[in-house]
């Protein structure tokens, strides 16, 4: 199948170069890498007109030759973003690589593409490492989809889910209203509509601590509140509750457990 991999950027150039080696070394040879830029004036876009033919950067050597689409333009934040991302796409399988992040190893897509094959799912993901260089600073550890989850806080990590482009012509693009819980409001609609989930145990990306919900004290609080509409929006737990829920599950994360 082919797998296609979205990346967002914006004024990236200091860690796009390794998140785009992490595509251009996986094993997995069907992937259509889709970056969506957003006019970046920082060098950003030389550097993905270089990837794009294949030639090297300050990082290392492009040694692959997957196909590669990318834009460059204004758009409206990440979820924006990440719908015209979709748009794009005419893979199988979509899923995302955030331009500070990395594939955990050059099998991952391999793996990726193996559980769709073996389980028939329109749904997979695995779990996700947090680290502040080369130090891992958090273990999320997923686990398979119990539908009764969701209202004490369940969710996979959003970096390695994967969802046929076909889900997502049903359920509908990200929700651009939500500066930073889109991708929750989106794992809600996608996980309470009975789609098939295979989960995959291992770890599938490492992520740069310092996303967008977790920058500072007002952007917790914001996710917060996101994720109380998000929960209400979607009927799914019980209000404050669940999201206090959601919060324990990340504290844990931190001592390595569910």
């Amino acid at each position: 199948m082919k797998i296609s991999i979205i990346t967002i950027t914006y004024n990236s150039a200091k860690t796009l170069p390794r998140a785009l080696e992490s595509v251009r070394s996986q094993t997995y040879g069907d992937i259509e890498h889709i970056i969506v830029d957003g006019a970046s004036t920082d060098g950003t876009v030389e550097i993905i007109k270089n990837y794009s033919k294949g030639q090297s950067a300050p990082s290392g050597q492009y040694q692959s030759t997957k196909e590669v689409c990318w834009i460059s333009e204004p758009d409206e934040g990440i979820y924006d973003a990440i719908n015209k991302g979709i748009r794009m796409a005419t893979g199988d399988a979509i899923g995302f690589l955030h331009s500070d992040d990395k594939f955990y190893s050059q099998d991952t897509i391999a793996h990726i593409a193996a559980a769709f094959a073996s389980s028939k799912a329109d749904v997979v993901y695995g779990d996700l490492e947090y680290c502040k260089g080369e130090k891992v600073t958090r273990s999320w550890k997923s686990n398979t989809f119990n539908p009764r989850s969701l209202k004490y806080g369940w969710m996979p990590p959003h970096p390695t889910m994967y969802v046929r482009r076909e889900v997502y012509k049903q359920v509908g693009e990200y929700d651009s209203w939500f500066r930073i819980s889109a991708d929750y409001d989106m794992i809600l609609r996608i996980f309470t509509a009975g789609y098939k989930t295979h989960y995959i145990p291992q770890v599938l990306v490492s992520m740069e601590t310092g996303g967008a919900s977790n920058k500072n004290t007002k952007a917790r609080l914001s996710k917060t509140q996101e994720d109380y509409i998000v929960l209400r929006k979607n009927n799914v737990g019980a209000g404050y509750i669940t999201v206090a829920c959601k919060q324990l599950r990340k504290v844990r994360q931190f001592l390595g457990r569910r």
